[in-house]
């Protein structure tokens, strides 16, 4: 999740942008993946242990390119390539989107599930990039493995959902939004009206979780509240990051948003504690845009739940 930015900054940040392949929201070249599953067949489980072997190659990642997956870094582009390799070799349309920010050349990758209904598009994304300071494993390798996976899991499951299915993972989130903003700019607006839905996933494994869904569009936000009141977890309404992370550009744009949340450098407070555990008086992330932000800095429980969480949404969603 990004620094708040002055409006100046902001605009400083953003520079200037070259498209290199513009997204569109048609249809996408491929079959149909083999029928497996029907329409409103249910979720899988997402397992916690391979979201963490995610977790653990960005990790290798940042550690063998200068501490960080930051835009521009080397390990910002070898994150990508991981990523996509993986989406590849399950059968996904990838595409990577490039553009320029702050003079460095950024990526947002797109990946595309073959079949469902292109007019209707449900979509889920997170940031890629860590800030210089660390490795972001929380922030955001966190909502990346869980996207990935979640990705991953349609792919063995035969997925036939009734939308379109696409998930995206976005460049210089941390410097305002960079790469969601280009992405939907460059959009029409037939193919933005063509997204039903986008599900954002930006810090979910907190070491010191709460549970918080955004309130944007109250079919998504149901859809969230009702896994967790399955779980018998209670959440509260997202604040700390509102308008922060990559949603913001969806919205700005008309697109239903939705998404997931742990926590970064807002304290818990005695209440919190209290119904979800862990230390009150602390932050959710005390290790939020530091060099701790590291494998070591996962909450495991949260990172299941809301992993879980997220193959819900894309499931029911989609159907």
């Amino acid at each position: 999740m990004k620094l708040s930015l002055s409006a100046s900054r902001r605009t400083a940040a953003t520079g200037a942008a070259s498209i290199v392949m513009l997204l569109t929201g048609g249809s996408i070249a491929g079959a149909a993946p083999a029928p497996g599953s029907a329409a409103l067949a249910a979720a899988p489980d997402i397992p916690v242990a391979n979201v963490k072997a995610h977790l653990a190659q960005l990790q290798s990642i940042a550690t063998a390119n200068g501490g960080n997956r930051a835009h521009g870094r080397a390990g910002y582009k070898a994150s990508l390539d991981y990523v996509k390799a993986k989406l590849d070799a399950a059968g996904y349309t990838t595409v990577i989107q490039q553009f320029t920010s702050s003079g460095r050349t950024g990526y947002n990758l797109v990946a595309d599930w073959p079949g469902g209904d292109t007019n209707r598009v449900v979509m889920a994304g997170s940031h890629l990039d860590s800030v210089t300071a660390g490795a972001g494993i929380n922030d955001n390798g966190s909502g990346s493995a869980a996207v990935l996976e979640t990705a991953l899991a349609v792919a063995r499951a035969g997925y036939q959902p009734t939308k379109h299915l696409r998930f995206a993972w976005w460049g210089a989130e941390e410097l305002g939004m960079v790469g969601s903003r280009y992405y939907v700019n460059n959009l029409s607006s037939a193919n933005r009206s063509r997204i039903s839905g986008y599900l954002n996933f930006d810090m979910i494994g907190s070491p010191n979780p709460g549970y918080f869904v955004y309130d944007d569009d109250p079919a998504i936000e149901k859809t969230f509240k009702d896994y967790f009141a399955g779980l018998g977890v209670p959440t509260e309404i997202e604040t700390e990051g509102d308008g922060r992370s990559d949603h913001a550009p969806f919205k700005n744009a008309g697109v239903p948003v939705g998404g997931l949340f742990s926590g970064a450098d807002y304290v818990k407070t005695a209440a919190q504690a209290a119904k979800w555990g862990g230390t009150a008086g602390q932050a959710f992330d005390r290790c939020y845009h530091s060099s701790c932000d590291t494998t070591a800095n996962i909450n495991d429980t949260a990172l299941d739940r809301n992993a879980d969480a997220t193959a819900y949404a894309v499931w029911t969603l989609s159907s």
